[in-house]
């Protein structure tokens, strides 16, 4: 028996050999590069302890900052009619469906719900940018519709957080006859005489931005999102000239009076209860009174 080969060596490789780590641990910056843990990530809103680059965060997490103590109760959304057009192209639409829905946990692409924020009733509604580029479909008119007819009903003022990258293909004429249909929502909260506040975060971009994404009383962007309805590559190649620097990003809508506000995600929780509050004949919200952070709990859908 050679007991260096069989005793000495295979030890030596073990304390050398390579440890797997578990998926997820750690996300690399796409704006700056920096690997930063998951732990730390998520507490800081999934915003870049390095260089502040707002990544990308799920409606479930946003809501979990956004609702005093993370509590909240979903909107029943009506599901539309499953592939209308019997649409196919790499993939069958079902298909493309079922793997956005195992990879996000989602039904859909946008989420709705109601809660109190600084102990304001309110009435949410975001979108997942992870669930098929946040496309909008049947669906996500019917989850706008909903959260203004539920916003209506109790009173409440609606705010909507934006991500998308258009309207959804696979849907055809069907998808974008959710523009006019989202129009006559917000016209329905217009007409209650209650708020309606957009955050746009990035991207917000197609047929999101020529409709309800760009008709609240209020429109707040996250930084550096990116907003437009014809994207900068496009608008590039059809007008053969270099854009300015910034050109359809949240600073230079701002300059250029196309958004009230550029807010810090860490910072946008307060700006809202605070405009909320404002637009509401509220007083402001007294610190003291609110509940104390706690882990977040959801409640059932409504």
């Amino acid at each position: 028996m050679n007991w260096i080969s069989n005793y000495v060596k295979p030890k030596i490789n073990s304390l050398f050999s390579r440890r797997e780590m578990p998926e997820h641990l750690w996300t690399k910056c796409p704006e700056c590069g920096t690997m930063l843990f998951h732990r730390e990530l998520a507490d800081n809103l999934n915003v870049c302890t390095n260089c502040d680059h707002h990544m990308a965060i799920s409606p479930r997490a946003r809501f979990a900052s956004l609702f005093d103590g993370g509590i909240f109760s979903e909107v029943k959304v009506p599901v539309p009619i499953a592939d209308p057009l019997q649409f196919r192209d790499q993939k069958r639409y079902p298909d493309r469906m079922k793997a956005a829905q195992k990879a996000t946990g989602e039904k859909e692409a946008m989420l709705v719900a109601e809660g109190e924020m600084g102990r304001t009733p309110i009435v949410a509604a975001a979108q997942d940018f992870a669930f098929m580029a946040g496309s909008m479909g049947m669906y996500v008119g019917n989850a706008i519709i909903a959260a203004a007819e539920r916003a209506v009903k109790l009173k409440r003022p609606l705010i909507l957080f934006s991500a998308a990258g258009g309207a959804r293909m696979q849907e055809g004429i069907l998808s974008l006859m959710q523009m006019p249909r989202t129009t006559v929502a917000v016209q329905m909260l217009k007409e209650a005489h209650l708020p309606y506040i957009v955050v746009l975060t990035h991207p917000t971009t197609g047929g999101v931005t020529a409709s309800y994404a760009m008709l609240g009383d209020v429109q707040i962007a996250e930084p550096n999102a990116l907003i437009c309805f014809a994207g900068p590559r496009v608008i590039e190649q059809t007008i053969r000239e270099k854009l300015p620097e910034g050109f359809q990003r949240a600073e230079y809508l701002l300059d250029h009076g196309m958004l009230d506000r550029v807010t810090h995600r860490k910072h946008l929780r307060e700006e809202l209860i605070t405009i909320t509050r404002m637009l509401m004949n509220q007083p402001p919200a007294v610190a003291g009174d609110l509940p104390a952070p706690g882990k977040p709990v959801e409640s059932q859908p409504a």
